[in-house]
């Protein structure tokens, strides 16, 4: 599969196991996982038809690794960044001492007043290593990068989970616990 059709599938994919499954008329379970045999039924009635051989190589081959099967091969979730309410069932994690968040050059002044918060989105996205948190913050301007002092945070109370493919989630983080790089 060329990249141009990667890219709409996975775009496809983000939106409707993401924010809005009922476009298309699925529901997300527990976990955020759906029937692959509902999901490739639902996108081909919608007039997005995608084989099962596509989405195997979505999955395999997105660049953040959005999305995830189950064990049997049978179910698929995105792995992180819902705006639906949906319990990922994830366990609580005890996180590196530091984690770095990526911004756009133009939030700044907002997040060293009131931190980072979730906006529309279940948590805070974090991430393990600065070039990550570089890219991140690139879709929203120039990029800047906070490290987190995630071992204080966690001292704390504050509760880390890491999803699937490895971006750290926490409902928020106050200021004080922000470093800028």
């Amino acid at each position: 599969m060329d990249n141009y059709r990667l890219v709409k599938i996975s775009k496809y994919l983000s939106k409707h196991l993401r924010h809005q499954p009922e476009r298309i008329g699925i529901k997300l379970a527990p976990g955020g996982w759906v029937a692959v045999d509902e999901l490739l039924s639902a996108c081909k009635k919608h007039s997005f038809p995608i084989n099962r051989n596509e989405l195997e190589e979505v999955v395999a081959n997105n660049d953040k690794k959005r999305f995830s099967f189950d064990s049997t091969g049978t179910l698929i979730r995105a792995n992180q960044g819902h705006s639906v309410e949906v319990d990922l069932q994830l366990e609580p994690t005890m996180p590196p001492e530091v984690l770095y968040h990526g911004t756009g050059h133009g939030a700044v002044e907002a997040i060293l007043g009131k931190g980072l918060c979730k906006m529309s989105r279940h948590h805070v996205h974090l991430s393990q290593d600065i070039t990550t948190a570089k890219t991140v913050g690139a879709r929203h301007g120039r990029p800047l990068v906070f490290a987190l002092d995630t071992k204080a945070m966690h001292e704390a109370g504050y509760t880390f989970y890491c999803s699937e493919n490895g971006v750290w989630l926490v409902d928020s983080v106050p200021p004080e616990h922000l470093h800028q790089i």
